[in-house]
């Protein structure tokens, strides 16, 4: 392996976790914030705000190092991958991983200072997920749901922190995150499912087969309607529902982009949900603001 000079290192370590694709800190920022808008009535702390904003920024960074070293014998199999830095072998796995439980112990630093100790130990059971998830696309068929509860966990975080302990509504909103990650992440796995066939990588793209775009659009219905559920728990009003409208539009829309299964719609569509995790949050703050 070549010397690197710093500033070539530290764009690698930019390229392992992400920071130049803020798609994935969205998709994880989304849920988060459902969950902090939900547990205060609109209200949350501003210290819990910035810690929990600057802890998303640090375990997805992680999570797509650790992400890069389980996958790093597959990626470089995968047209859309395979100049990955861990792939490519610009950088050492152990170094990977050094840089992975450095930030993964910098957002727990984060939440210490709050003395919550079911937050803590939610933080934990959410490192683990985080870690754990790029290894269940060995034997799990749809490792997508285990995805979307490792993407969600910010919500009982969110509850616990602002409450100091979590109620069944939160778990409900998990839920309701988790089928939107299938939905999502399936039109992810759409765009790479015949080299993920080859190389023996499980996807719930594989897994549903010619039922993909329908698995899609019933996820999408699932999710809406644990948030509508959700909504009705906590006494939310229109304007909330208006979101999960404005929201369903968008998932309309994601199936005129998906039905065809090109590659590049499907691509298309996945990054367009971006707008389906923003309208929800928006219909949530303007009722709390009305």
């Amino acid at each position: 392996m070549p010397a690197l000079s710093l500033a070539e290192r530290l764009t690698l370590y930019e390229k392992l976790m992400r920071l130049d694709k803020p798609i994935g800190i969205l998709l994880l920022a989304w849920p988060t914030l459902w969950g902090l808008w939900l547990s205060s009535a609109g209200r949350p702390d501003p210290i819990i705000f910035w810690i929990f904003a600057l802890g998303i920024v640090l375990m997805r960074s992680a999570g797509c190092v650790v992400n890069d070293y389980a996958d790093r014998d597959f990626d470089g199999h995968v047209a859309r991958t395979k100049n990955r830095p861990l792939a490519a072998g610009k950088l050492n796995p152990k170094e990977a991983l050094a840089l992975a439980a450095g930030l993964a112990l910098l957002a727990l630093f984060l939440i210490l200072p709050l003395h919550n100790w079911l937050l803590i130990e939610l933080s934990v059971v959410a490192a683990l997920l985080a870690a754990s998830y790029p290894f269940t696309k060995r034997f799990f068929a749809v490792p997508q749901a285990y995805l979307g509860i490792a993407f969600g966990f910010g919500i009982p975080m969110a509850f616990a922190a602002q409450l100091g302990t979590v109620p069944p509504v939160a778990w409900l909103l998990l839920i309701a995150n988790m089928f939107w990650s299938i939905a999502y992440d399936t039109q992810y796995a759409m765009v790479d499912r015949e080299d993920d066939r080859k190389i023996g990588i499980k996807t719930s793209a594989i897994t549903f087969g010619r039922f993909d775009v329908i698995a899609v659009m019933t996820s999408y219905g699932a999710s809406l309607l644990l948030l509508a559920v959700a909504g009705a728990q906590l006494n939310m009003g229109k304007l909330y529902y208006l979101g999960l409208l404005i929201a369903a539009g968008i998932a309309a829309h994601h199936y005129t982009l998906i039905r065809s299964r090109q590659p590049a719609q499907c691509f298309k569509a996945f990054l367009h949900n971006n707008w389906f995790g923003a309208a929800v949050f928006g219909g949530i703050v303007v009722d709390y603001l009305a």
